[in-house]
């Protein structure tokens, strides 16, 4: 049985693939974790196979679902303004619960646990955001901002922005991070400069940049750890 890019059966006879009553019983006896990306789709705005097929290649599997706008979504025929919505609620949802911690104010105890914190949000954004981690002097975040959002390999910063929330709650010190959309973390030159940049600023208000971290899809880099601020 051959399969698409995102591990699911191809659309074609069908005898491929399930009614959307077989799947809503399939995962009411096993779990929705049993059930593909397409599936999932089928379920939650009970869609026929060859529209949510063609919804998925249109977006290019569940990714494509972050940075789409109801109105993308809605441009396959049977789906409508009214079931696009519901799918960006979903993603919202995730989004939301991604970010959930049961401690109020996590503790920064490492990059990871930055990264932990941002890349459920951020992987899959198709424009650089740049954003700024509060931290008071138990390193717990206080607050956390998108000061820019910039092109699809570019964010300008201003020092102004990053830091005046930071003063505003008195913040201890603060960690930036990026993303790449190309899902590529690796530092450039900017983001080195950059960094070097802030972390003079910081020492002029009083405010220690404790590290730089740039996001890629499922990977992240510490600029402290390399070495390179």
């Amino acid at each position: 049985m051959q399969k698409d890019l995102w591990g699911n059966i191809k659309l074609g006879k069908k005898k491929n693939y399930f009614s959307l009553d077989q799947i809503r019983e399939r995962g009411i006896t096993y779990g929705s974790s049993t059930l593909n990306d397409v599936e999932l789709i089928m379920t939650l705005v009970g869609i026929e196979w060859e529209k949510t097929v063609t919804l998925m290649k249109l977006l290019g599997g569940l990714p494509g679902l972050v940075n789409a706008s109801v109105e993308q979504i809605a441009a396959v025929k049977g789906i409508g303004k009214s079931k696009a919505m519901v799918l960006k609620a979903a993603v919202e949802i995730g989004q939301r619960l991604d970010k959930f911690k049961a401690i109020e104010n996590p503790v920064i105890k490492a990059p990871q646990d930055v990264a932990d914190l941002l890349m459920g949000e951020m992987r899959y954004l198709d424009r650089e955001h740049f954003c700024v981690v509060l931290l008071n002097t138990k390193n717990q975040v206080l607050y956390q901002e998108t000061v820019s959002i910039g092109t699809l390999n570019s964010s300008a910063v201003h020092p102004r922005e990053v830091f005046k929330n930071a003063i505003k709650r008195n913040a201890a010190c603060i960690i930036l991070v990026h993303n790449h959309p190309s899902g590529d973390p690796t530092p450039s030159r900017e983001d080195i400069e950059v960094t070097k940049r802030l972390k003079e600023a910081g020492k002029i208000v009083g405010i220690e940049v404790l590290d730089h971290l740039v996001i890629g899809n499922g990977r992240f880099v510490s600029l402290k750890m390399k070495g390179l601020f």
